[in-house]
């Protein structure tokens, strides 16, 4: 199997520009590719992992990645997918985050000689003069073109800044630079970029006259149709500061049942073939799957030791043995509470019980939790600060256990 038929086996391709010729290149090794990474947090989340797995394969074949931190472009603030504008950040703290992102990344690509490229595009962005920019570029994009492009057609009815309309004129530059200066020849990126990397390839070819590639990457989203580890206000972070290995492990081993073969395939770098034996499993067989999603992930992010902790504790949890004394608990935050109360189900997604409120209301619905003991079925109940500070303990079904406070 080829790594382009492997790519497609993994249900990972979603939209390319030139089928046969991107084929070509990656299956040779002869691709340099590129994946840009704005900086709006101190850390990757689970959200960004496939784009760093696909990044990681690729390279497995000899083809090679630019990482690029959008040092620059994070400055503006991408509208796609996003209902409102993104909080503006500092130049401090885009900096900083832009480090947090290095680090993160060294762990999964290598950047040794020859190998893979690390670059910044604050540090031609931010040079750009506003009148050369404007005459250099401005001619090669169509306003009716833009749009017309997805990325842009649902910020129209609330609002679409001026400075949001610029980050595909500024996503189409990037790639250009890279063209010119490292011979980047190729874009990849998440389904929801791709209005703005056909500005990247029109570009090259309006400005050099050369044909440059793009293909875009299915978006890990749940059986909902909602983004995987990646949502506003609940992301699954990388750092394990700010998502520990445990709670990273809890999150895959907790996504649904019609999810976790997907995120096998998608995610991990299991055979195919040995992949392709699970796909008529079922019943007990789907928790065995979802225990071997998370042990991978959380070893592929924080090491085997943290996976083989994470699992052991999961399973003691589980079978009820080391309920009080190895308990995951979730500290909440003052703000995590409106009114001074949380929903049940707002609870059980900040805990990693449940992926979404989808997850949590079936849970409750079914049954199937209770707190301290008492069993919840109404999907509204809340709980105080006063309750919280004392500390609660909710039980999903009868062994798994998690500790929460204020």
């Amino acid at each position: 199997m080829t790594l382009y038929d492997e790519l497609i086996a993994r249900g990972l391709i979603a939209q390319v520009t030139n089928e046969e010729e991107i084929k070509k290149m990656i299956n040779a090794g002869k691709a340099k590719f590129y994946i840009g990474f704005d900086c709006t947090a101190d850390s990757l989340t689970a959200g960004h992992f496939m784009a760093l797995t696909f990044m990681k394969r690729l390279q497995m074949a000899g083809n090679t990645p630019v990482a690029l931190i959008g040092g620059g472009t994070t400055m503006i603030g991408d509208p796609s997918g996003r209902t409102d504008m993104r909080q503006m950040l500092t130049k401090e703290d885009i900096d900083h985050n832009a480090e947090c992102f290095k680090r993160q990344m060294e762990k999964f690509i290598d950047f040794g000689e020859g190998k893979a490229i690390m670059v910044n595009n604050a540090d031609w962005l931010l040079e750009l003069n506003y009148i050369e920019m404007l005459r250099e570029v401005g001619p090669h994009f169509s306003i009716n073109n833009m749009l017309r492009a997805d990325c842009y057609k649902q910020r129209m009815e609330k609002g679409l800044s001026f400075l949001e309309f610029n980050y595909m004129i500024m996503q189409s530059y990037d790639f250009y630079y890279l063209y010119q200066h490292y011979g980047c020849n190729m874009q990849f990126g998440g389904d929801d970029q791709w209005s703005n990397m056909l500005g990247g390839t029109e570009l090259i070819r309006r400005k050099l006259g050369k044909d440059a590639h793009a293909m875009t990457i299915t978006l890990l989203t749940d059986s909902q149709g909602n983004k995987m580890g990646k949502t506003a206000g609940n992301a699954v972070w990388l750092d394990p500061k700010k998502t520990s290995p445990y709670d990273f492990y809890q999150y895959w081993r907790n996504v649904a049942d019609d999810d976790v073969l997907k995120c096998i395939r998608m995610l991990t770098f299991l055979p195919i073939e040995e992949i392709k034996t699970m796909n008529d499993w079922e019943g007990s067989q789907l928790n065995e799957a979802k225990e071997i999603l998370a042990y991978e992930l959380t070893s592929l992010v924080h090491g085997k030791e943290e996976a083989e902790k994470a699992q052991a504790t999961a399973r003691a949890l589980f079978s009820g043995v080391g309920i009080s004394e190895d308990m995951p608990e979730t500290i909440l935050l003052t703000k995590d509470l409106q009114d001074g109360r949380i929903g049940i189900l707002t609870l059980l997604v900040k805990t990693g019980i449940c992926t979404s409120n989808g997850d949590a209301r079936r849970l409750v619905q079914q049954g199937a939790v209770a707190v301290d003991d008492v069993k919840i079925t109404d999907p509204k109940t809340e709980y105080g600060s006063a309750e919280l500070t004392a500390g609660i303990v909710i039980k999903k079904g009868k062994k798994v256990f998690h500790k929460v406070s204020l």
